[in-house]
């Protein structure tokens, strides 16, 4: 892990450098590993554990010794299952402003969780390479024209604003995405820059949760890279009860089966064994 340091740049339309599209960072032909760092008070496994400045980055220079691939920064608690406190762009931005620069220096390409544009372009500016937007282009009218604007790679997220046991949730997903793709097409969106995530927790009950990542491979019919966010989630213990930090064998196996029906990109809490069950898997089966 970690051949995705210093992604190429060229320069985008809007006269600044940006990153080269996806394929380059998934040109490693693995999966590859985002680590979360959460800066806020609130997120539902961690919260308040990385607001702290020094912490947070310590934090991320950890993720980066143990392999991450890439690092995903996020300044508001979207917390999946509800309870999400709003934060102002200013306080969002605040929040950031003292940990982004110097997640930047560590190497690794930087996403950043933001469902706002102002914050995306102001991330970008300070060196974040991809913009992670749990609303799929479809909260923030701006965010998709600034995302063609600066041509970095997008990671759509599908999500409901209340879980609904009684949607089909694997065709709400596809239209989701399908209305998300629309969007990126119209603002001018590179279809090279997409990447899809079915957001598992969000707007979803657990077996719903569940189902889509059983049937994950229906969502390749886009023909985009796909990114799952499994770790730690509630539907965990809803098979076997446990606390957020109780998660990891859990987090694990989803991981380790949504690689195996196509995700590119995981997205973990837990970076040092979500690294090591990844490299064991690929041995094992190299060796059959």
């Amino acid at each position: 892990m970690g051949s995705t340091r210093n992604l190429h740049r060229t320069a985008g339309s809007a006269g600044k450098s940006v990153p080269t599209a996806l394929p380059t960072l998934l040109s490693v032909c693995r999966p590859l590993v985002m680590g979360i760092l959460n800066v806020t008070p609130d997120s539902f496994s961690d919260g308040g554990q990385f607001l702290d400045p020094t912490e947070a980055i310590a934090r991320a220079a950890e993720m980066a010794r143990q392999g991450a691939d890439i690092l995903d920064i996020g300044a508001e608690s979207t917390r999946p299952y509800g309870g999400a406190i709003p934060v102002s762009a200013d306080d969002e931005k605040a929040r950031l402003a003292p940990v982004l620069s110097e997640v930047v220096k560590l190497g690794l390409p930087v996403s950043i969780d933001t469902i706002k544009a102002s914050i995306a372009a102001w991330a970008i500016e300070q060196g974040a390479d991809i913009v992670n937007d749990v609303w799929g282009l479809q909260r923030d009218s701006s965010m998709a024209p600034l995302v063609a604007k600066l041509g970095v790679p997008v990671v759509v997220m599908h999500n409901r604003e209340v879980a609904d046991a009684a949607v089909d949730i694997v065709a709400d997903v596809m239209a989701f995405f399908s209305r998300s793709l629309e969007i990126a097409a119209r603002a001018g969106i590179a279809r090279d820059c997409i990447v899809l995530d079915p957001g598992i927790g969000f707007g979803k009950t657990p077996e719903q949760s569940i189902t889509c990542l059983a049937r994950l491979a229906e969502f390749k019919r886009f023909g985009l890279p796909l990114l799952v966010g499994a770790s730690r989630k509630r539907f965990i213990s809803t098979i076997t009860p446990s606390p957020p930090e109780g998660r990891i064998g859990g987090s694990i196996s989803a991981h380790l089966l949504a690689v195996q029906k196509g995700a590119a990109i995981v997205r973990a809490h837990d970076v040092a064994e979500t690294v090591q069950a990844l490299r064991v898997s690929a041995a094992i089966e190299a060796a059959r």
